[in-house]
């Protein structure tokens, strides 16, 4: 019983200060009249802007896994790349992109490859050029499994670690 007062004694006294505070804070401060026509037209343009909002378009779908592609040189792994993409879709088709993945994905990978063997990670692999060309071919390989639906396919991450 000893061990358990001062317990018992802390909480009833922070209950008891919780309690003083809010019953004692001040009451808001008063707008005057012209600070409520302020606010309620301020109220009035954000509720007109959410009314207008048009529902996106698309969506993005994050495809679960890494892309890892090996570098090969002499018939010798030199460096592997690493990279997660995401898919740009119209709105409604998340689940459609799942239900394809693993197709999307073998198709990725011989394009990751493929992109690999012509040279494309090679010296500055991440700039805008070469991250356009392969953009571009992955989103024509989604295009073609997954038709008109895919926007666009994005590069989140991307990394290449030498050996």
């Amino acid at each position: 019983m000893k061990k358990l007062l001062p317990l018992i004694l802390l909480l009833v006294g922070s209950g008891a200060g919780v309690g003083a505070g809010v019953f004692l804070r001040p009451p808001p401060p008063e707008m005057t009249e012209e600070e409520a026509q302020i606010h309620a037209e301020k109220q009035k343009e954000l509720d007109s802007e959410s009314e207008s909002e048009e529902p996106p378009t698309s969506e993005y779908v994050k495809l679960n896994n890494q892309f890892v592609v090996p570098i090969v040189n002499d018939e010798r792994v030199n460096a592997m790349v690493v990279m997660s993409l995401s898919i740009e879709v119209e709105a409604g088709q998340k689940d459609a992109v799942f239900l394809r993945e693993p197709k999307l994905r073998d198709s990725f990978l011989q394009v990751l490859f493929d992109h690999a063997h012509i040279g494309g990670f090679d010296g500055e692999f991440t700039s805008a050029r070469n991250l356009a060309i392969l953009r571009q071919a992955l989103v024509e390989i989604a295009r073609k499994d997954m038709g008109d639906t895919v926007t666009d396919v994005l590069i989140q991450e991307i990394a290449r670690q030498d050996y």
